[in-house]
């Protein structure tokens, strides 16, 4: 089968497509015949080795200390089960399923395990639209629910609020109840209004720092804030989450548990299939929508790291894998 691999750590130019053997699954075990995957912030950082702050020598060592362990990266995915390991539950040959992995979805096939955050595909959902769907959809659902614990009635600003993670905050968020703020470049206020968006600001405009008003919660997906920046925007009772964090946000993080006033709240997404369920029925419900900003050609993936270094897109970007992909229609209403 072609897998996109990497062996060491480097620049869009150390991936290549090959051909490598095809898994078998095993004990509780589906293999999935890989229609479309994505290319993500973390699967920049993982080809890069470029870990954030404090991450950076453990990710190595999680890793791969001087080179992957792991030489096909991708977590999101969307395709048919091509086969069943002993014991595997839930689905059935020939299905349509979506999820996440920590890594290897940039190939023509994958194993994950049934029990993981693997779900049919949603009625009327596009192989392609839940590809798009895990890692932002995911990231957002927990460090709004969880992390920052919004509430219907609060006020939430997302910084990088048109990106992989910040379209899909923008909409939980409102799905939540909250009245939200997305801060992002100028041409993409129509957008995210769309999204449900009560206001945009404009970053190249008014920096965080600059900006007025209360907020219950502040989301930072990109790591263009630091607390000093926006603690000004933070009511008593208030929460700034940064997706991004090193030495200097865990610090804060245990002296704002215990002082008074606003907090700083640092955590991961656990990426579990209970967390896929919810999404996955906000979408059944209308309430959520897959967000694509490209599509690139599995052979093509090199331009597709390139696009999401430069950190302008809108959305998901997208890897379409299989040779021809099986699409179902997306319902008007997500379109």
């Amino acid at each position: 089968m072609h897998a996109a691999v990497y062996t060491e750590y480097g620049a869009p130019e150390v991936v290549r497509i090959e051909d490598v053997t095809r898994p078998a699954p095993g004990p509780g075990e589906i293999l999935v015949k890989v229609a479309h995957g994505s290319v993500t912030t973390a699967d920049w950082r993982l080809r890069a080795a470029a870990f954030p702050g404090v991450l950076a020598v453990p990710g190595r060592l999680m890793f791969g200390l001087r080179r992957p362990r792991q030489p096909v990266l991708g977590s999101e995915f969307a395709g048919t089960v091509e086969a069943l390991g002993e014991g595997a539950e839930g689905f059935e040959t020939g299905q349509a399923v979506f999820g996440f992995v920590m890594q290897g979805a940039h190939a023509e096939y994958l194993v994950v395990k049934a029990a993981g955050a693997v779900l049919p595909l949603p009625e009327g959902l596009a192989l392609a639209d839940a590809a798009a769907l895990p890692f932002g959809g995911l990231s957002a659902l927990v460090f709004l629910r969880d992390h920052a614990r919004v509430k219907p009635g609060q006020r939430v600003l997302v910084i990088g609020a048109s990106g992989g993670v910040g379209a899909y905050a923008v909409q939980i968020a409102r799905i939540m109840g909250a009245e939200v703020t997305g801060v992002a470049s100028g041409e993409n206020a129509g957008f995210l209004r769309g999204l449900g968006a009560a206001e945009v600001v404009d970053y190249r405009q008014t920096a965080p720092r600059q900006m007025t008003g209360r907020y219950d919660a502040v989301i930072d997906t990109v790591g263009a804030a630091r607390f000093g920046d926006i603690r000004h925007l933070l009511g008593r009772g208030g929460v700034f989450v940064p997706l991004n964090f090193g030495v200097r946000e865990i610090g804060q993080a245990l002296w704002r548990a215990v002082a008074g006033g606003p907090k700083l709240a640092i955590g991961v997404s656990g990426d579990t299939k209970a967390d896929l369920q919810v999404l996955s029925g906000w979408i059944t419900e209308g309430r959520l929508r897959p967000v694509v900003d490209r599509r690139f050609p599995l052979r093509r993936i090199r331009e597709a790291y390139a696009y999401v270094e430069g950190r302008h897109r809108r959305g998901a970007v997208l890897l379409d894998i299989g040779a021809k992909a099986l699409v179902q229609p997306l319902r008007a209403v997500l379109a």
